[in-house]
C-alpha cells in the first residue's frame, strides 16, 4: 500500500481553514470541495489512458484519453458526499457509485447499510472518497467490498489520516492483489480515546451538513 501526503501550499492553506472551529458549514463545504479537487489531481496520476490521434486545425496530434472501462468514483455515505463534486469536476466522465457504511461508536466496527454499485467491477479503477481515515475500519471494509466485486486498482482520497488508521489498512489489506493508494492532505498525530483524529477537524459529516 502506498500513502501520498500532498505537500502543496494551497492544500495546507485550505486544510487550516477547515480545521478552524469557527468555519461554518457553508464555508466548510466550499473549502472541502476545493481541497478535494487539489487532492484528486494527485490521485489521478495513475489513471489508465490509451493513445489516440486527433486532428488539430494545423496537423494530426498524438495524445491520450481515458481508457475504458470508465473510472468509478465511490463516496462513502454520508460525509463522502461532500467530496463528490470536487472529484467529478476533475473527472467528469467517471461513473459514480455509492456505498453506505456506518461505524459503531462503541465497537468502532463498520457495517454496510446501503450500496449502489455494479455487480461486476472487473478491470475497474475505483476512487473511494472518505474524509477522515481514523480507525481505518470503514475504509478497509469499503476496499474489501470493492475488490470482492473485481476492482483491481483502488485509490482512497481522504482529507486527513491518523497513523492508527494507516496501520490498520496495511494489516487488514495485506496480501490483497489490487494495488491500494491513499492520498491525503495531512497525516495527523493520533486518535483520542473516542476514535477521533487529533488535532483533526472534528466530525466531517456534522461540519458539512450539521448535526442530525
Amino acid at each position: 500500500m502506498r500513502v501520498h501526503v500532498v505537500d502543496h501550499p494551497l492544500v495546507s492553506h485550505k486544510l487550516t481553514a477547515l480545521r478552524d472551529e469557527r468555519t461554518e458549514s457553508p464555508t466548510f463545504r466550499l473549502l472541502a470541495d476545493e481541497l478535494v479537487t487539489l487532492l484528486a489531481y494527485e490521485a489521478t496520476r495513475d489513471a489508465r489512458v490509451e493513445e489516440v490521434t486527433v486532428e488539430t486545425p494545423v496537423a494530426p496530434a498524438h495524445g491520450v484519453r481515458l481508457a475504458a472501462p470508465k473510472p468509478l468514483v465511490v463516496p462513502i455515505l454520508r460525509a463522502g458526499l461532500g467530496m463528490l463534486d470536487g472529484m467529478v469536476r476533475l473527472l467528469p466522465t467517471a461513473e459514480v457509485g455509492f456505498l453506505g457504511m456506518v461505524r459503531d461508536e462503541d465497537t468502532l466496527k463498520a457495517s454496510t447499510y446501503a450500496e449502489r454499485l455494479p455487480a461486476d467491477l472487473s478491470g475497474r479503477q475505483c476512487y473511494v472518497l472518505d474524509p477522515m481515515l481514523a480507525t481505518g475500519g470503514t475504509l478497509a471494509a469499503a476496499i474489501r467490498f470493492l475488490t470482492d466485486r473485481g476492482a483491481d486498482h483502488i485509490t482512497a482520497i481522504c482529507l486527513l489520516c491518523a497513523p492508527e488508521g494507516i496501520e490498520r489498512l496495511e494489516r487488514e489489506l495485506d496480501g490483497l492483489a489490487a494495488p491500494i493508494t491513499v492520498v491525503t492532505a495531512a497525516m495527523d498525530e493520533k486518535l483520542n480515546e473516542k476514535g477521533y483524529i487529533v488535532p483533526g477537524l472534528g466530525d466531517a459529516g456534522d461540519r458539512l451538513y450539521g448535526v442530525v
